[in-house]
């Protein structure tokens, strides 16, 4: 009986079979974004950002390499100048766009 059952795992080959080789993944390279507030990025922000069509958190992230703390201040300081106005305001993401001068 004992042999009945040894005989066909040893016929099947599966651990003797090559194994599956599992990636590692992609590693994504840390991300390395300013956090303060110098100058250069303060003139960037009054020029670029307010040109935008779409602005949001995730935006001045991506394309002035800023952190996050950094961009929730810039956009909040813009809105307060009146050089960008509110289109949603959820509490996980704030969205703007830019005024217009019939604004």
């Amino acid at each position: 009986m004992a042999k009945a059952k040894a005989a066909p795992a040893a016929s099947s080959g599966g651990k003797s079979a090559k194994k599956k080789k599992w990636s590692k993944g992609k590693v994504k390279d840390k991300a390395v974004h300013a956090v303060s507030l110098d100058k250069t990025i303060y003139d960037r922000i009054l020029k670029e950002v307010p040109t935008f069509k779409f602005i949001s958190q995730s935006i001045l992230i991506e394309r002035l390499k800023i952190n996050g703390s950094l961009a929730r201040v810039a956009i909040r300081h813009l809105e307060r100048e009146k050089l960008i106005k509110p289109i949603v305001h959820h509490s996980a993401q704030l969205i703007y766009t830019r005024t217009t001068s019939s604004d």
